[in-house]
């Protein structure tokens, strides 16, 4: 059984060591996605705080002012007070200093730096630099996923005889990267494990989402639905609220968190906030408020806090893949232990290579040493 496992590791990990590499690389890189994107905008999301925002219709005036005849769109709000509000329009994404209402610039195209993330983050997905490229290459990273949990758990079978987890001094050559490969890879086990395990529930998300809705018997939340909420005007002369007044809604309807994201409703649509609790890390928000835009009705809230039980599961899923889970702390946390995953691939390969160079003939028992 030994000599089964330690093949199939060995081969499977130099079938897959390309792709194990890339998802690594690239993961290691997204885990920063946002950071980096205001790290290369720093000029667009970066103002000093102050103590009180313009509300949105002062907001707005200064969009129109800036770009008159222009549609607004949407509205982003800033979770940090250190960041800009985006508002989007026609022409493509404004950014505005929500304390003095100064137009920091217009994004109408991505630039090198925001299509460079873009290209990684595809590339991560789906294997491809664009984002609706084939399919082909998203079924492959979850069958990778898949592989790399078996690696894993069969080099921890096959590590425990020996139980190496340190570097000699003085070592070279094939112990050298033996030796390597079993340290980083048993100091780095449990986050890779959760890297890989949690991607595979994300790329295999068709059958085992609604296996946690079975097993806990609950629905899908608000934030998760395709619910397409109305919102009829009582009249043909009727008035909607105004932004400012459906957000001071939205935070009445859920206590404790803050609405940051919505689109301006159509003449039939609803206001649908994304919002977050300040322990909610991830950059969408886990939590909704929808509003009626005529009455102020709220037609539907449901915070991250209380959401059903197979949500909070696809949520903390995510979290966890992300790095999201404990903000900047985790991200690096996991963001090196996928790196180590690189470690693990350039090490195997060599181990690999150093053994096939010097055409070595390994006996069954010192196979069993080597494994």
């Amino acid at each position: 059984m030994r000599k089964v496992i330690f093949s199939l590791h060995l081969y499977l990990s130099l079938a897959a060591a390309i792709f194990v590499i890339i998802l690594a690389v690239t993961g290691s890189i997204i885990a920063f996605e946002t950071e980096l994107d205001h790290l290369f905008h720093a000029k667009l999301f970066y103002v000093t705080p102050e103590p009180q925002p313009l509300s949105l219709a002062e907001i707005r005036s200064a969009v129109e002012k800036a770009y008159p005849g222009e549609r607004i769109a949407a509205y982003t709000l800033a979770r940090s007070p250190d960041l800009s509000y985006q508002v989007d329009i026609g022409k493509g994404t404004v950014y505005i200093n929500e304390y003095s209402g100064e137009i920091l610039g217009l994004v109408s195209e991505p630039d090198f730096a925001t299509s460079a993330l873009a290209f990684v983050h595809s590339v991560h997905i789906r294997l491809t630099p664009s984002p609706g490229g084939s399919d082909i290459g998203k079924q492959i990273v979850k069958w990778v996923d898949v592989i790399i949990v078996f690696l894993l758990l069969s080099g921890l079978y096959l590590w425990w005889r020996t139980k190496r987890w340190t570097l000699k001094k003085g070592t070279s050559g094939f112990r050298f990267w033996f030796d390597l490969h079993n340290t980083v890879g048993i100091f780095a086990l449990f986050f890779l494990l959760l890297l890989a395990t949690t991607g595979i529930i994300l790329g295999f998300d068709g059958p085992i989402t609604p296996m946690f809705y079975q097993i806990t018997g609950t629905q899908p939340a608000l934030v998760y639905s395709r619910q397409k909420f109305t919102s009829d005007p009582p009249s043909a002369d009727a008035i909607p609220i105004s932004p400012d007044a459906a957000i001071a809604i939205a935070r009445e309807a859920l206590p404790g968190a803050t609405p940051f994201s919505f689109i301006v409703p159509g003449p039939n649509d609803a206001y649908v906030f994304r919002t977050a609790y300040p322990e909610d890390l991830t950059s969408g928000g886990r939590s909704q408020v929808v509003i009626d835009q005529y009455t102020g009705q709220v037609l539907g809230a449901e915070g991250s806090r209380t959401g059903p039980t197979g949500s909070r599961i696809v949520t903390t899923n995510r979290a966890l893949h992300t790095g999201d889970i404990f903000g900047l702390l985790s991200k690096t946390v996991l963001s090196l232990a996928s790196l180590m995953m690189v470690a693990q691939a350039a090490t195997g390969v060599m181990m690999w290579w150093r053994r096939k160079r010097r055409k070595q003939t390994v006996n069954p028992q010192s196979a069993g040493e080597i494994a």
